[in-house]
């Protein structure tokens, strides 16, 4: 198959997106980013809409990308205007980037309605439009706005529009469902006749108003279409654009496609991951390829056909897209899961070990009572090893306090006092928090400090609280979950009780212990060396 040529528009059209808002630094990191993981185009935005992009493609001249080419993107000519005079196409120029994308319009609707214009100056505003930047050097890609839904009114006119932007020297004709509405047989139908018509180098744009826009980014291709657009989590307006993240992994992995990125695709997760967190976005566990949940497997069943043969259950080898499996224990669970996961701790399990079904039991039990170990891999690794005789604690708890004091107009103030034992000796100390949960950490650190002074590495990272059934009112149990990491990644610990502060208090001891524990080896820790001890911990 034909080289796949792959153009990023999370810059400019991902930032259309609802909640979607970044910085210039911000836009100048993910650049960089997506040049490492050897992207062919990026589109950095549209200059002279707003100052920020302006000023993105002024501070771009200085970044060396090392295999992407910058674009920058805007209109045709405005109706009546000599391109030569028309201040859109000088600001694109002014932008000093290789590669200039114009978008025109391919549907009469929009040209009588949008433009106001007549057809055949719409085509006029087209062929001048890429002929001026084509005379200034530049690689011109034009994307054919509303190109299907012009195909589908009249679509003599729709080629026609293509033809006159073809005529006057695109590099590029891509065809846009910019409605995001068109169903894949249609966009595949459209595809191949536009190639069959003779334009040789065509993309596909498409949006994913329908929940169709990966299948019909992919019919595109297998219709000849050779370079595909579109955003990084599928970030855009209303519904987003295409995800580029399923479009590459499908495109290489299901269609043989040869992409320059092809060498990095073990880093697509890690792509995916960057982009949410530069833009402050909450990743979609459930996205496919590089989702958390991509390949994490919770039926019994599922899992004890997985541990024979990974196939069973898996389109792909999570390790191709830089994915990991998990195996999820619930009460759906059974002995399979349980031996799974131990096996991705490091524990290795007997099969006659009565202790193995009494984790099970206790698992469902626990489940039913409100605790969630599929969301708290911290908290269920230490109730594994605690069932199995498999832990040494690191601390032990006496007693806490909490005061919660609030004077006047002030903001309330938390103090906490914490007793506990290491290693035989007692510690009573107290710490000043801006909550009760904060005042608890700190006084919790203030003990331990003296004798696991690599506490200091643990740092909390989100604290999330669940009602579980709220027909109890203020008495009902709750569900604590507790995120923290290091230096080495993250890990999640769990906390249930009708006290907040006692459920609070279970997340925050187990977060901390096992934040100890990865300290000294004790559990297996992605990514770095040597295995979790089998011995007590």
């Amino acid at each position: 198959m034909a080289r796949i040529f792959v153009y990023d528009t999370t810059l400019r059209d991902g930032t259309q997106g609802e909640h979607v808002a970044l910085t210039l630094e911000d836009k100048l990191r993910i650049a960089t980013r997506l040049d490492e993981f050897m992207v062919d185009y990026i589109e950095g935005g549209w200059p002279g809409s707003n100052p920020k992009d302006s000023e993105f493609f002024a501070r771009a001249r200085g970044v060396t990308l090392r295999h992407a080419r910058l674009a920058a993107f805007g209109s045709t000519r405005r109706a009546g205007v000599s391109a030569d005079r028309d201040e859109g196409l000088r600001t694109l120029l002014e932008a000093e980037t290789p590669v200039v994308t114009l978008f025109g319009k391919s549907w009469t609707l929009h040209v009588h309605e949008a433009l106001r214009t007549s057809l055949d100056e719409n085509l006029a505003m087209i062929r001048s439009s890429v002929a001026h930047m084509k005379a200034q050097g530049r690689e011109v890609i034009y994307d054919a706005e509303h190109f299907f839904d012009g195909y589908r009114a009249d679509q003599s006119y729709a080629l026609a529009t293509l033809a006159a932007a073809a005529e006057a020297g695109a590099d590029w004709i891509i065809l846009c469902d910019t409605n995001g509405g068109v169903l894949p047989w249609d966009i595949e139908t459209a595809v191949r006749h536009v190639i069959d018509a003779g334009h040789a180098r065509v993309g596909i744009h498409v949006h994913n108003d329908a929940g169709t826009a990966v299948a019909s980014t992919l019919a595109a291709v297998r219709a000849g279409a050779t370079q595909v657009q579109g955003t990084i989590n599928g970030i855009g307006e209303r519904c987003g654009n295409v995800d580029l993240c399923p479009v590459i992994a499908g495109a290489v992995l299901k269609l043989g496609c040869d992409m320059a990125c092809v060498e990095n695709l073990d880093q697509l997760t890690a792509l995916s991951a960057s982009l949410y967190d530069t833009a402050n976005l909450v990743p979609m566990d459930n996205q496919p390829y590089v989702g958390r949940s991509a390949f994490a497997h919770k039926g019994g069943v599922h899992v004890s056909a997985m541990m024979r043969n990974d196939r069973t259950y898996e389109h792909v080898d999570p390790q191709s897209v830089g994915n990991q499996r998990r195996i999820l224990i619930s009460e759906l669970a059974g002995r399979a899961n349980l031996y799974a996961s131990a096996q991705q701790m490091g524990i290795s399990l007997e099969d006659d070990q009565p202790a193995v079904q009494r984790a099970v039991e206790t698992v469902k039990r626990l489940e039913n009572e409100g605790y969630q170990f599929e969301s708290a891999d911290a908290s269920l690794e230490l109730l594994l090893r605690r069932q199995l005789g498999l832990w040494r604690p690191r601390f032990e708890l006496k007693s806490y306090r909490v005061t919660i004091e609030h004077r006047g107009a002030g903001e309330p103030s938390a103090d906490a006092t914490v007793h506990v034992v290491v290693d035989d000796r007692e510690e009573h100390t107290a710490a000043e928090g801006d909550g009760p949960v904060h005042a608890l950490d700190q006084a919790l650190r203030k003990a331990l400090q003296p004798f696991y002074p690599e506490i200091e590495g643990v740092h909390l990272v989100d604290y999330r609280v669940r009602v579980l059934d709220g027909s109890q009112g203020t008495g009902t149990q709750v569900r604590v979950l507790i995120e923290s990491a290091d230096a080495h990644g993250s890990w999640t610990t769990v906390g249930v009780s009708p006290n907040i502060l006692e459920a609070s208090w279970e997340a925050l001891a187990d977060s901390i212990e096992y934040g100890l524990a990865r300290h000294s080896g004790a559990v297996l820790v992605p990514g770095r060396t040597g295995a979790a001890r089998a011995a007590s911990a």
